[in-house]
């Protein structure tokens, strides 16, 4: 389908859908479409193509693809604003950006990126929007360089990613904080003098409005840009009293996606990093396994072993104990209630942690070198607990450190099963 769109105009198209620009001269988010080139939106993104001179669309539209045109440019004039603001501010320079849910925090990271680009700077992104992450799979923090414009932060491939496990924030604040700073300081340590850092859109309670402040005052950015409709990130703003804060409005057609669709973007990530998975064994012998109470302890005395199975009335198929825990894996045909563990804990005065065999099943694990960086996600699919054997489903074979276990479970086409706590500590 054709379409002309006049000079001043823009295109506004949600996905699923290809954009080719056939004639004319076209920005999306700042970032410059050559004649001739397909632009793909995915499902659940709207992307504005604004015509700088008349130009002449090949749309492709997917099931429920729709397009509009308005009437002047989707960039709000205080983003043009905040934009020479933050450029006084000198280098190397890093800008958190804040916002709800669907406010534009993505679309604002991908206009300042190119700016600074046009600019001749070096660019760098780090994407810590957990359920929405761009760069980087969900549950991850990513980061990359970016050498060239964008119209869309999915074009990126992580270079690096801190493996958080969860897709919201409110239990792994710690975890963001970390992995925050840590890739900070790897960015400009890179040579990166303009570090853009998106954030998730949890904002809307005491809570939230406690750990957006926790982030910046912790990760210390030169800027904080917080995006708002209204008057919703006031608290968060006013309170940060030692960072230059810039307030600045939503775009004007912003798209409001639905949890489904939101869903549907997460799994096409998942699919994403891993492309090309297949079935891998490792021997807990030869690794660390993280954020588990497995291959931390010992094998329990042959007396702890009698208390266990006195108490549970049954043998379970493996043990290991610390000097404040003990965790228990049962058969899939055997079942213990609340009181017998309990009476494990009261017995052997320490924490109990008791799963059952398969239960591991679709977890989420992040793998990492031995220098802690990210290698890539898989799918956990069995652990042979007395063997000491894990076999995840993942594209990474090599070089394979620590493998940290989630809290998310999938399945092996990236589809969310739901969340399990089994593991959680």
């Amino acid at each position: 389908m054709k379409c002309t769109v006049k000079k001043g105009k823009t295109l506004v198209v949600d996905g699923p859908a290809s954009v080719s620009l056939l004639a004319g001269k076209v920005e999306v988010l700042g970032a410059t479409v050559r004649t001739g080139e397909k632009v793909v939106v995915r499902e659940g993104k709207r992307v504005p193509f604004e015509a700088m001179k008349k130009a002449v669309f090949d749309l492709m539209l997917g099931e429920g693809a729709s397009f509009e045109e308005v009437d002047e440019s989707t960039i709000p004039s205080s983003w043009k604003k905040a934009l020479n603001e933050i450029t006084l501010c000198g280098k190397p320079l890093a800008v958190m950006v804040m916002g709800g849910v669907d406010s534009g925090k993505t679309s604002f990271c991908t206009y300042l990126i190119n700016q600074a680009l046009e600019k001749k700077w070096k660019a760098a992104v780090i994407d810590a929007d957990l359920g929405q992450s761009d760069v980087g799979p969900p549950s991850t923090i990513g980061f990359s360089h970016v050498k060239a414009p964008i119209k869309d932060l999915f074009e990126i491939n992580a270079e690096n990613a801190y493996f958080v496990g969860l897709t919201s924030p409110s239990k792994a604040v710690e975890r963001v904080v970390e992995g925050l700073i840590t890739l900070k300081d790897r960015a400009l340590d890179a040579g990166a003098d303009f570090l853009v850092i998106n954030t998730d859109g949890w904002v809307d309670n005491e809570d939230a409005a406690r750990y957006k402040v926790l982030l910046a005052e912790k990760v210390a950015p030169n800027v904080v840009v917080g995006i708002q409709g209204g008057d919703e990130l006031v608290p968060i703003l006013t309170a940060l009293k030692k960072t230059k804060v810039l307030a600045i409005g939503s775009p004007p057609v912003i798209q409001k996606r639905s949890r489904e669709k939101r869903k549907i973007l997460r799994e096409l990530s998942y699919k994403k990093y891993l492309k090309k998975a297949k079935v891998q064994s490792f021997f807990m012998n030869w690794i660390k396994v993280e954020r588990v109470p497995l291959g931390v302890g010992a094998p329990p005395t042959a007396e702890h072993m009698k208390q266990i199975e006195e108490c549970l009335g049954i043998s379970p198929i493996y043990c290991e104990e610390t000097p404040t825990s003990i965790f228990i894996v049962l058969r899939k045909t055997q079942w213990v209630d609340e009181e017998q563990i309990r009476k494990i804990e009261e017995s052997l005065g320490r924490k109990a942690v008791v799963i059952t065999d398969g239960n591991e099943e679709g977890l989420l694990v992040g793998l990492q070198d031995e220098l802690g960086s990210f290698l890539g996600i898989g799918v956990l699919l069995e652990v042979h607990y007395r063997r000491r054997v894990m076999k995840v489903y993942t594209p990474v074979s090599e070089n394979v450190s620590t493998i940290c276990v989630g809290q998310i479970k999938l399945s092996k086409n990236g589809r969310e099963i739901g969340l399990s706590s089994i593991f959680a500590n």
